[in-house]
């Protein structure tokens, strides 16, 4: 029922703050419900990727006037639950790329460091263990 209301609103005539919201709530209802519906993270994963390009397509979507500058950004949940996702799941390269997109938004930089030195740690760790 979800899914359905999510491909139907993104269809309809609106803002690109308008599928902004509707892919972001989706996603934190995806989130919630990850335990009792696991199959449903596929889906989180392509409404936050989906929520990510519109973001760089139309800046706009998550700015609080755009046209002043600084621009200020709305916090945006969807991303952030996707690459928590990918680092639970050992993507951590995966998630270091969607990391770095996101902080052109202002968000997010903590977790580019923390990706960064995890992967680092991780490649020393392999190549030492390869070395030996």
């Amino acid at each position: 029922m979800l899914i359905a209301r999510v491909w139907e609103a993104l269809e309809l005539p609106g803002s690109a703050m308008d599928y902004h919201f509707v892919l972001q709530g989706a996603v934190d209802r995806l989130w919630t419900a990850r335990r009792s519906h696991p199959s449903g993270l596929q889906l989180l994963e392509v409404f936050a990727q989906l929520d990510l390009e519109l973001m760089e397509a139309a800046p706009q979507a998550v700015s609080f006037e755009p046209d002043v500058e600084p621009v200020t950004f709305v916090r945006v949940t969807s991303v952030p639950r996707l690459i928590s996702l990918l680092e639970r799941e050992g993507a951590f390269m995966e998630a270091l790329a969607l990391a770095q997109r996101l902080a052109r938004f202002s968000q997010g930089e903590d977790v580019v460091t923390r990706l960064v030195n995890k992967t680092q740690a991780l490649a020393a760790e392999s190549s030492v263990g390869g070395s030996a």
